[in-house]
């Protein structure tokens, strides 16, 4: 092992010359071709090193008193785990670096998001609530029968010497509308617009991406309503949209509503209909031997058949278990006899969270990455004034994108404006002609009446002038007749 006050460095050039370097102190040292690199070494007392490459010629150094080498000659090293391995006397502080990077982690800020999909009413605040042991408040939703929408709660929760800033977001409205391609173009464009806003983070010319607030979904929890007939349409065309974009863990809702053997039948028929539309769930890792058994038992169990409750009871030695409770009695969350619970927060928030992570960053992230930049015409390689053209190009086509669409709205616009101005048009001159008809009408009828009433008046004052009296019996008798 080398003191401190031995010096030997490399040095890499294209010459095969023997170059002399001299250090501060006077001491010489040799530069050495060998195979293409060129390497320099010495000893405290300026003595000949032998090489430890093969095909390297011994160096010799200016001023050597031709003693005997330092170092014994070795073998011609054939393969790289032929190298030497020297290890030190003294403590370095080399094994720090994982405490190093644990603490260093710790102190940045840990994101976990997570995506729950299915119906109104199969459970999914309560599921999350039982995983986490918290309540949530959810956004005030849309109750729209025939729309989808998103309601997100935000915390943050610590957990001995790690804080997790957890972001669920579930639907609200899914299942209700007939159209199966609503809510699936809502939640894979609000999963893009997630991608979209990290890409313009990425290329910003001064980024901060230990700051940034990273809202990627990493974790899907699509529920299943138990029917027993495997996937819904519904269900399979949203999953089909969400597979490439977001890692699915599939969840049968409300275990407790099915028997052990219907449910293991269930099981099958689910993953004979994703195989059959082609829809890729994730998969826990087996390759990190840590976790590698564990793994895939979760991969024999998927998908998770599990139940949720917010309300504890007491069993009859005491302990207080979250569980539902029923006439015939108790159906416990945690217990693995009665659902998957237990194996499922397994899975995903004790031994995988970084793995899935790590799959959102490393493969659904940079396919969408991939896909952006070919859209903005960069290829591998582009960098600088090549890339800042190629954003411009991409903001210029979208400006007359945009400029284009709104031309065409503006169009549409004023084509059912003057299409319902044609309309309102049409419907006054009817409604005129029918106030003319009906004023025609009014008018005649009082004409009408006016005659009546003059030809009364009339008769009346003809009876008047004639000497004729009404009596209250409805005879008449003249007034001569009476006097005589």
């Amino acid at each position: 092992m080398f003191s401190s006050s031995h010096r030997s460095s490399l040095h890499i050039d294209n010459s095969n010359d023997v170059k002399e370097n001299r250090y501060p102190d006077g001491i010489a040292t040799s530069n050495t071709r060998v195979s293409g690199k060129h390497f320099q070494s010495k000893t405290p007392n300026g003595h000949e090193v032998d090489a430890l490459a093969s095909g390297m010629d011994k160096a010799h150094v200016n001023g050597s008193t031709g003693r005997k080498p330092a170092f014994p000659s070795m073998k011609p090293i054939q393969r790289i785990d032929d190298i030497p391995v020297l290890k030190p006397e003294g403590f370095i502080g080399m094994e720090t670096l994982p405490y190093q990077l644990t603490k260093r982690a710790n102190n940045s800020r840990f994101q976990f998001n997570m995506l729950c999909v299915g119906d109104r009413g199969i459970g999914k605040t309560t599921l999350i609530e039982s995983l986490f042991n918290r309540k949530f408040e959810f956004e005030p939703c849309t109750d729209e029968s025939n729309k989808v929408s998103l309601c997100v709660s935000e915390c943050k929760i610590t957990e001995g010497a790690v804080t997790c800033q957890l972001k669920i977001v579930e639907t609200a409205g899914y299942g209700n509308h007939f159209d199966t391609n609503n809510g699936a173009k809502l939640i894979t464009n609000y999963i893009d617009d997630q991608f979209e806003k990290y890409l313009k983070e990425e290329l910003k010319v001064k980024r901060c991406m230990m700051l940034y607030n990273d809202t990627r979904i990493h974790c899907c929890l699509f529920f299943i309503y138990p029917t027993g007939h495997g996937l819904r349409p519904l269900d399979v065309e949203t999953m089909k949209a969400l597979s490439k974009k977001v890692n699915i863990i599939p969840i049968i809702a409300k275990a407790d509503t099915t028997c052990r053997d219907e449910l293991t039948r269930f099981k099958a028929k689910i993953l004979e209909d994703l195989k059959s539309n082609g829809i890729d769930i994730y998969q826990f890792p087996i390759d990190d031997e840590t976790v590698k058994q564990a793994n895939e038992t979760f991969n024999n169990v998927v998908p998770f058949a599990v139940i949720g409750s917010t309300e504890f009871v007491i069993r009859e030695n005491g302990k207080h278990v979250r569980a539902r409770k029923y006439p015939w009695g108790i159906v416990e969350v945690e217990n693995e006899e009665h659902c998957d619970f237990v194996k499922m927060r397994e899975a995903v928030l004790r031994l995988n969270v970084d793995a899935l992570r790590e799959k959102t960053h490393e493969e659904l992230y940079e396919n969408y990455r991939r896909e952006r930049l070919s859209q903005m015409n960069m290829k591998d390689g582009d960098m600088g004034p090549k890339m800042m053209e190629a954003l411009v190009e991409r903001q210029n086509a979208k400006e007359s994108e945009m400029k284009r669409r709104y031309e065409e709205f503006k169009k549409t616009y004023q084509k059912k404006v003057h299409d319902k101005e044609a309309e309102l048009k049409s419907k006054e001159e009817s409604l005129n002609i029918r106030q003319r008809q009906s004023e025609e009408k009014i008018y005649e009828e009082i004409r009408r009446v006016d005659e009546q009433i003059a030809a009364l008046e009339e008769e009346k004052r003809r009876f008047q002038s004639g000497g004729c009296k009404i009596e209250r019996g409805g005879s008449k008798k003249s007034t001569s007749t009476k006097k005589l």
